[in-house]
């Protein structure tokens, strides 16, 4: 049995992977931290997982988190950098769903995040979580950097042209919008119930920090920088993320045949049959990528461009449930075990 510990089990993605840990087959629950909630039972604080877990929360300085044979922090950003050393050199495991470890370059972290970075040299040791990409690496990986939602739903979207140069790099498209639950577990104006419900926004216009962490990804798959222009957008919805992607063909090809190819036996991508437009709903709840390709057929919609929509659930393949699946192929476990749930309809 693998011993787990989560830091930071209170936030939405501590709770969903309390939930996954909770049905996972290979899993004892040995620590779940939080300094506010410490000695409170976790089915007190969440009713839902009565009779699945009997643990308390305890205090991060108190729980014997060196004891355990991989640690996830589901903490903001800047808290596991701080903590990683020591349970490392304990021989612990790590993944790290915050953004700490993401971003190789850290003065580009450090300029997004408007931290400055406590561990510089574990970001070289960390390994990217994104299966269908580094899954050997993962497979040896220490310290685990579990990818964003935006940039998972995005670079699987777009990963196949990316590989194939079969459109142009310098200017693709990511029209992304998420559920409120993406915004964390925390009282904000903007995400309050009379703000978010029958609303819909963009944001980060600016520049999003994901943003970085979306074209570092694409870049490796391409060799060379690319070009992204990146808009997100809150919907009035609790999870997922719909993300249209838009490329200029560089290559005439059978752009579906590509996508079934690249993803042909991952457990968690899904290729839609051709003319499909999947939804939201569609992968609630469950730990899994549906993409669709789309062409315009009509010369005067820009047969030129090519339209992809890649759908997730933001806290399922988008953070908690991409965590498991990266914990199953460190511990040498079924990559699909303990994530095979159906996705919630309606």
């Amino acid at each position: 049995m693998i011993k787990a510990g989560i830091v930071g089990g209170t936030g939405y993605t501590g709770v969903e992977l309390l939930r996954l840990l909770a049905q996972h087959p290979g899993v004892e629950l040995t620590a779940i931290t939080s300094r506010q909630e410490a000695g409170t039972p976790v089915s007190a604080l969440f009713p839902s997982l009565r009779g699945r877990i009997a643990l308390a929360f305890s205090h991060p300085d108190q729980a014997r988190l060196g004891e355990c044979d991989v640690v996830f922090f589901a903490t903001p950003n800047g808290i596991a950098m701080g903590e990683a050393r020591a349970l490392l050199d304990a021989g612990v495991r790590i993944i790290d769903l915050s953004a700490d470890f993401r971003i190789q370059d850290v003065a580009e972290w450090e300029r997004w995040y408007k931290l400055k970075h406590a561990a510089p040299d574990l970001v070289a040791q960390a390994v990217y979580g994104l299966c269908e990409v580094n899954r050997d690496r993962i497979r040896a990986a220490r310290l685990v950097a579990n990818p964003g939602c935006y940039p998972t739903a995005i670079q699987l979207g777009l990963l196949p042209l990316i590989e194939s140069r079969a459109v142009d790099l310098d200017h693709l498209i990511a029209d992304a919008k998420s559920g409120v639950s993406g915004a964390g577990r925390k009282a904000e104006l903007h995400i309050l119930h009379a703000e978010a419900a029958d609303n819909f926004s963009a944001y980060g216009l600016a520049g999003h920090r994901h943003w970085p962490e979306i074209r570092q990804g694409l870049a490796q798959a391409a060799g060379r920088e690319v070009g992204l222009v990146f808009i997100p957008h809150l919907t009035p919805m609790i999870r997922g993320i719909h993300a249209t992607l838009y490329g200029r063909i560089a290559k005439e090809m059978d752009f579906q045949a590509l996508y079934e190819q690249r993803y042909a036996g991952e457990p968690f991508v899904d290729v839609m049959p051709a003319g499909s437009a999947p939804d939201t709903r569609s992968a609630r709840a469950a730990n899994v990528c549906r993409i669709a390709v789309h062409r315009p057929r009509e010369q005067s919609q820009r047969r030129d461009t090519l339209t992809v929509l890649s759908v997730i659930d933001n806290l399922m393949k988008g953070a908690s449930g991409q965590a498991v699946q990266n914990m199953n192929l460190m511990f040498g476990r079924p990559e699909t075990e303990g994530l095979q749930q159906v996705a919630v309809v309606p």
